[in-house]
């Protein structure tokens, strides 16, 4: 048995692995290894079906794996950072609402994460704002129940981006590394609206106090 022969045999090896393989970066890894490999002993024994089929398939191969690390990198830094979201614009969906118009209402179902890209958002229960940039709809979509906690309305026309729960779980099983990431950066999130929370009543008790010394 020579060299190609055994290459061949190296080549069906790698492919058949990708077939076992959850984790989606070192599918990519071994599926670049058996379109290298099949290349390579197919333009040797001249058999140019399968040589085509992986010669467009390398550069796909290659693309997505970019595509993925590029992503976990973008995840790490923003929950290592300034709370940015840009690294799930990619991944998400455009919708419009008009001045008036309910995103969503408490006790709705809670499928889908938004991203405030334009206008203002308020939360009908907590008369709080959302601005262009934040992330919400999170807490419902990771809920054990899976729903909406309060009503949020458009102050204006908006628009919003949209993940949902279905992408973010085939994001996460295809590299755990973006849910391990992904919650960092929700808990961080998290414990800074409980700051501003606290922050906000210690106001509210001081303006109280100062009126009832008058």
């Amino acid at each position: 048995m020579d060299f190609i022969q055994l290459l061949g045999y190296l080549a069906a090896f790698l492919m058949f692995s990708t077939f076992y393989m959850k984790n989606m970066i070192p599918l990519r890894i071994v599926g670049i290894a058996s379109n290298i490999a099949f290349i390579i002993y197919t333009f040797n024994d001249q058999v140019w079906p399968i040589f085509v089929l992986h010669t467009a398939l390398l550069p796909m191969n290659c693309l997505r794996l970019t595509q993925m690390l590029k992503l976990i990198k973008q995840v790490r830094l923003a929950s290592e950072g300034d709370m940015s979201f840009e690294f799930m614009i990619p991944h998400m969906t455009k919708e419009n609402f008009q001045e008036g118009d309910v995103v969503f209402r408490k006790g709705d179902r809670a499928e889908k994460i938004y991203l405030l890209k334009s206008g203002h958002l308020r939360v009908d229960e907590w008369d709080v704002a959302i601005k262009p940039g934040e992330l919400f709809g999170e807490m419902g979509v990771f809920a054990s129940d899976q729903l909406r906690s309060a009503t949020l309305r458009c102050k204006t026309d908006v628009e919003l981006l949209s993940m949902t729960d279905k992408q973010i779980r085939q994001l996460y099983y295809q590299n755990p590394d973006f849910g391990f990431y992904l919650i960092q950066l929700l808990l961080k999130r998290f414990s800074q609206n409980e700051v501003h929370g606290l922050n906000a009543a210690a106001e509210q008790t001081l303006l109280e106090k100062e009126l009832a010394d008058e």
